[in-house]
């Protein structure tokens, strides 16, 4: 039971690497890494914000609840 980061698929769609997304959202690629592994404890709205924006997506294509 918890919260799924499904950030990794949603960058393939985009073919953007971790890298780029980091520099463009003003993140470092170490706290985007941890993320994107689904290993964060928070993620600030800021943050979540220019995630989006930068791949066209909603926060319900990033993150997920899974009840199990």
């Amino acid at each position: 039971m918890g919260i799924i980061v499904r950030l990794a698929n949603i960058m393939a769609k985009r073919k953007i690497t971790l890298g780029e997304l980091a520099e463009r959202v003003n993140i470092t690629p170490a706290n985007l890494s941890i993320l994107k592994t689904g290993k964060g404890k928070a993620i600030r709205f800021s943050t979540l914000e220019a995630i989006c924006h930068e791949l066209r997506c909603q926060p319900g294509d990033i993150l997920a609840f899974d009840e199990k």
